[in-house]
């Protein structure tokens, strides 16, 4: 949910707010419709003119030329407020799709806030953007408070507050009108917070109770406190609780659809999956299913004992099965300590997915933590940027996204994990051993330099590209 608008602080921020000289009916008529949503139902405004302040056009021309200015650099404005946000407000720091989804509402904000000060639009015709209302439903779904919903914008407000009075240093702007042009353009600021905040506020509110109401509450509030607890648990009544046999060996799943459907009954068919897998894994009880959000279920899968081709079993299924969603499997573990360690594992293999996935994409990943590599590299997803430059850094020009390159990552890859053998390399690689050693001849070049004492970071960064793909590689430029 994106952060946009101005804090004002004490006494100028009642005085812009209900001013009767800036605030009266009169000053916010609207005059003729340019844009009506109907007729463009992408956008977020209906463009109605609103009436200038004393000056007219001279004070409407520079809070656009403001608006124009800020407008040129709004996708750097943007990534500067999200990663501001992600910095300051542990709460929004959720996996890779809620971030994603964050930095899609803040776009959505910034364009929509520029867009009435460049058009002198009446901020009480424009609409939330939609990526910011679903946002507040994400963070209701998964109970993150609503203080952090309203602390974002603040620490956003504070933000464009800065970058609006830098522009406004810098600008040529008569001293007679210049007290004009900064009431106009923090009045319209302040107006579109306060009815943005009503609207994602209002949304983020209605979702949480429905969510609360429709969702197995009871049940998925004691799978998270088994999950998050600290200290002993009373595990007798924790089984009675979540009817499920905490002290068996289990397999944990995060489920979830990359393109949800329209039908709106995602957890109900990842319920009727988990079950399906449950008999096609052989899991020695019913499966514990518990919602994560409206597109997301986290799954375990209960077994006596240890079951070595579990994870295969299920992969096998995920993969075969027409319609899957992607999964994400842990390892087995037992007692309440694999629970929840299981839990962590398959989380972390989501947060691989959800990065490495192709934007658009609808096909379904089934990976898991016990794929080779996988445990280490997801330990690098949390800041995908510092990888991205540290896989350049390490690779050079091995670290382009074209198919040659990929070609030899993967050959130098396997030819070092199989411990520099050209010949076990070619047999897993199922290619000539003449080939192989070209390959990676090649790979060395594109590299820039020998492999020596950094042989553990050159494989540590293929690996990230293995897993990560083009989120960790640097465009392929002409």
């Amino acid at each position: 949910m994106s952060a946009l608008l101005l804090t004002f602080v004490g006494k100028s921020a009642y005085n812009v707010r209900y001013d009767p000289r800036l605030y009266t009916v009169s000053n916010r008529q609207s005059h003729a419709a340019l844009l009506s949503l109907k007729d463009n139902p992408a956008s977020n405004v209906n463009t109605v003119k609103k009436s200038g302040l004393d000056n007219g056009v001279g004070v409407s021309s520079y809070v656009a030329e403001v608006g124009n200015r800020l407008h040129g650099r709004s996708v750097a404005l943007s990534s500067e407020l999200r990663q501001a946000l992600e910095d300051q407000i542990p709460e929004l720091r959720g996996d890779a799709a809620l971030v994603e989804l964050l930095g899609t509402s803040v776009e959505g904000n910034v364009d929509t806030v520029l867009h009435a000060l460049r058009y002198d639009i009446a901020v009480e015709r424009v609409e939330a953007p939609t990526a910011a209302l679903e946002y507040a439903r994400r963070l209701a779904q998964r109970g993150v408070p609503v203080n952090a919903l309203v602390r974002a914008y603040r620490l956003g407000q504070r933000q464009i507050n800065e970058v609006v009075f830098a522009e406004l240093r810098v600008m040529d702007i008569p001293e007679a009108m210049r007290v004009e042009v900064i009431e106009a353009i923090t009045g319209t600021l302040f107006e579109y917070i306060d009815w943005m905040s009503q609207q994602v506020v209002g949304v983020y509110e209605d979702e949480r109770e429905r969510w609360l109401e429709n969702q197995n509450s009871l049940r998925g509030l004691r799978v998270r406190e088994v999950l998050t607890a600290n200290k002993t648990i009373d595990m007798d009544a924790a089984i009675t609780s979540i009817r499920y046999p905490l002290r068996w060996h289990h397999l944990a799943l995060v489920m979830w659809y990359p393109d949800p459907g329209a039908e709106g009954d995602e957890l109900a068919r990842l319920q009727k999956f988990l079950r399906e897998l449950g008999e096609a894994a052989g899991a020695a009880g019913n499966p514990l299913f518990v919602a994560a959000d409206r597109n997301c279920g986290w799954g375990w899968l209960p077994y006596r004992g240890v079951v070595a081709d579990a994870v295969e079993k299920v992969r096998q299924f995920a993969q075969t099965r027409p319609n899957s969603p992607s999964v994400a499997i842990g390892t087995m573990a037992g007692g309440v300590e694999g629970f929840r360690r299981s839990h962590r594992e398959a989380e972390e293999a989501r947060g691989v997915a959800i990065v490495s996935a192709r934007p658009n994409s609808s096909t379904p990943t089934v990976i898991a933590a016990s794929d080779p590599g996988l445990s280490v590299v997801a330990r690098l997803g949390g800041d995908v940027a510092d990888t991205r430059d540290w896989v350049a850094s390490v690779l050079g020009d091995l670290a382009i996204d074209n198919e040659n390159d990929a070609r030899l990552r993967e050959t130098l890859r396997v030819f070092l994990s199989c411990g520099s053998s050209y010949k076990t390399a070619a047999e897993e690689l199922n290619l000539h051993f003449n080939s192989v050693k070209y390959r990676v001849g090649r790979a060395v070049g594109r590299r820039g330099r020998e492999i020596g004492s950094d042989r553990l970071d050159v494989e540590l960064a293929l690996l990230a590209c293995h897993w990560y793909g083009a989120a960790v590689l640097q465009p392929d430029t002409p």
